[in-house]
């Protein structure tokens, strides 16, 4: 399974190369003869555009479903925590704290390199012409909305009617992601007090809707080896190499950002909450670092992270056995920091102005879709587009950033498995000290 995740995703890149190429052929003819840059627009207008929506809708399906699920069933099967103890506290504190740290890192980033900003003016217009009905909708009303409250976030969260706000006001647009939120933490959270039987069958019913709403995923991404170069030929021809190099901006700043939080933050948790040397420590898990890069996938990584806990680190069994397993389904710190970044990215390209309270915002809905994903390639993808629209920026920008996936895919996984680690060692070294405190007294 691993090895055609990886031919698929090899064949997206390909595919964005490709499409990328020929775009900036297209354009060059076009510089000297016009008459073939016009016909081409007309041909991704009415050929490559429907194709790459073909792709997007069927992302879009499962965004209301898919978040719903995946959220409940995460929250379900914590099962009680008051029985936990210690242990389960301390676990989701870091789990927590790792994610949001990456999450404000990434948005940071964000605002300070503003690869976004890379796109003329000019080109921003044409984007808003194209896509950007919800955009210019947002911005128009941005101005005038009444400055943030309580009675606001209640009415975010809570609306009076759930399954209209659920289900959007036309056929053209994506429901409310919010309240979707919010409604499926408390079914998980009403879940939890279910006896052991109905809580069991609650949890295999969400995970077989995650399992389907999985499946249509894989479907939609057969099509994104031909989507996607149709996709960026596309968006070249109309918009120039200005989105190209916003493009590698975003990747290089998302790079450098993810590597930042693996070997800086945690090796700043490792001095403060162990007795560790952080260089030690890095490289003694270099090889499940190597594995988690080269497969992708944090469920594939597990093994040898479960391996290299208990042999290299000497991390007891019971805290590996609850950590990293846990870790690989809901520490998704590079996923949440990807996450608030593309949507960010998608809003500077678009011309949308998030404010430091929407960030905010951001940064708490990211943590917690993150915690949503599907462990599979392009998992994020539906839930990155329900981030968009909450936020009101046209999800037709997933189809900007999807052919570069492939590299950041494999960097986010390597620093959820490193977290994931990290997290392992501070939760043994400190129950280890509560225990030994304990006998002490």
């Amino acid at each position: 399974m691993a090895g055609s995740s990886k031919t698929l995703a090899n064949r997206i890149l390909k595919g964005l190369v490709y499409g990328a190429i020929a775009g900036v052929v297209t354009l060059g003819i076009g510089h000297y003869y016009p008459p073939l840059l016009t016909f081409m627009q007309k041909v991704s207008n009415n050929i490559f555009d429907p194709l790459g929506q073909v792709f997007l809708r069927m992302l879009f399906f499962v965004v209301i479903p898919l978040v719903f699920a995946s959220l409940a069933s995460g929250v379900t099967q914590l099962g009680k925590l008051d029985k936990l103890g210690p242990l389960a506290g301390r676990t989701f504190s870091l789990f927590i704290a790792n994610m949001a740290i990456a999450v404000a890192l990434g948005l940071i980033m964000m605002q300070v390199v503003n690869p976004g900003g890379q796109i003329s003016a000019e080109s921003k217009d044409v984007l808003m012409a194209e896509f950007g009905g919800v955009a210019q909708k947002h911005i128009a009303t941005s101005t005038t909305q009444p400055e943030f409250s309580l009675s606001m976030a209640v009415d975010m969260f809570m609306p009076r009617n759930l399954l209209g706000a659920i289900t959007g006001e036309n056929r053209g647009g994506l429901g409310e992601v919010l309240p979707l939120i919010l409604f499926a933490i408390l079914v998980g959270a009403v879940g939890t007090q279910l006896p052991a039987e109905k809580r069991q069958k609650l949890q295999e019913g969400l995970d077989l809707i995650t399992e389907l709403m999985t499946g249509i995923v894989h479907f939609a991404l057969r099509l994104a080896p031909y989507a996607v170069p149709a996709m960026i030929y596309s968006v070249i021809v109309k918009i120039g190499l200005d989105i190209i190099l916003a493009l590698g901006v975003f990747v290089l700043g998302c790079l450098f950002v993810m590597a930042l939080h693996l070997f800086g933050t945690m090796s700043i948790w490792l001095k403060l909450f162990t007795k560790r040397s952080p260089r030690e420590f890095f490289r003694q898990i270099e090889a499940v670092l190597i594995t988690a890069f080269s497969t992708s996938s944090s469920s594939a990584t597990m093994p040898a992270s479960i391996d290299c806990a208990r042999e290299t680190l000497k991390v007891s069994p019971s805290t590996t056995g609850f950590v990293i397993p846990l870790g690989a389904t809901m520490n998704m710190s590079g996923t949440a920091l990807y996450e608030g970044c593309v949507v960010l990215f998608i809003a500077q390209v678009f011309g949308v102005d998030l404010s430091l309270a929407q960030q905010l915002t951001l940064l708490f809905l990211a943590v917690l879709s993150a915690v949503a994903v599907a462990g599979i390639p392009g998992g994020s993808l539906p839930l990155i587009a329900g981030l968009l629209h909450t936020f009101g920026v046209p999800v037709e920008g997933i189809g900007i950033v999807i052919g570069a996936d492939r590299i950041l895919d494999m960097a986010r996984t390597t620093v959820n498995v490193g977290c994931d680690l990290v997290t392992t060692v501070i939760v043994d070294e400190k129950t280890k000290a509560t225990e030994a405190a304990a006998l002490a007294n």
